[in-house]
């Protein structure tokens, strides 16, 4: 069984907006490959031209008192996307807006071809990107937040790859073989390593340098006595792959 699960944003009618259909069902994919031990690492991409438009706005605007909005259940997706316990890849070939920004900064890597464009539209709505800030801003630059959140202007691939909120942009005929390139190389690291990698990327630091070194002297100890690490460091002595490296 392939280990790379593929989630697609597939409503290309719709410039893959994010109703609450798509986030349901998004949440649903989630929870499954989640569970899945054959399942080492997740794609998200897309079909047609855009990879996400944001919020579906015709349903937020038909949205009656009480109803739970698309944006509300955007939150609930870039929390599952942001703590999810496996490596996220997104895969972006076309323009992103507003809420498809968010799932780009909830990815941990993420790839575009060089002709994608991405706009924070939503003070040109009358709106804030409240949802959202909280897996974009941990990416970008200040500055260039600050200019491209106010503005609102459209920016391109390189632009998106110098402020940090893509990870690559590479010329639109490579895009997949990037993306692969990436996949390849995740698929190498150990399955608990790399859940445990993610949550020291997430972490708070501590105040004191002691209690800092403490605690992640005591999760190093942890990696290096487990079984996936002992099999890691014996296949490095005897200059194998690892167990958990299986070919695709």
């Amino acid at each position: 069984m392939d280990p790379v699960r593929t989630l697609t944003l597939d409503n290309p009618a719709s410039r893959n907006a994010l109703s609450t259909a798509v986030l349901r069902g998004m949440l649903g994919d989630l929870a499954a490959a989640a569970a899945d031990p054959a399942c080492r690492l997740v794609v998200l991409t897309h079909t047609g031209p855009v990879f996400c438009s944001g919020v579906d706005l015709r349903e937020t605007a038909a949205a009656q008192p009480g109803d739970k909005l698309p944006a509300e259940w955007l939150a609930d997706v870039l929390a599952v996307l942001w703590e999810f316990p496996k490596p996220v890849v997104a895969r972006i070939g076309g323009p992103a807006r507003a809420g498809g920004l968010g799932l780009i900064g909830a990815a941990d890597i993420a790839v575009c071809g060089r002709s994608a464009t991405f706009a924070f539209t939503e003070v040109r709505l009358g709106v804030i990107p409240a949802v959202i800030s909280s897996t974009v801003l941990p990416r970008l630059a200040p500055r260039a937040a600050a200019e491209l959140y106010l503005t609102g202007d459209v920016f391109g691939g390189e632009r998106a790859a110098e402020i940090g909120l893509v990870t690559a942009a590479v010329p639109d005929e490579e895009l997949d073989a990037a993306v692969e390139k990436f996949c390849a190389s995740l698929l190498r690291g150990g399955p608990l390593a790399l859940a445990g990698t993610k949550q020291l990327l997430r972490r708070t630091r501590n105040e004191s340098i002691r209690a800092e070194l403490a605690d992640l002297a005591d999760r190093s100890a942890g990696y290096f006595k487990s079984a996936e690490g002992r099999e890691g460091v014996a296949a490095s002595r005897e200059k194998r792959d690892p167990n958990w490296v299986g070919g695709r």
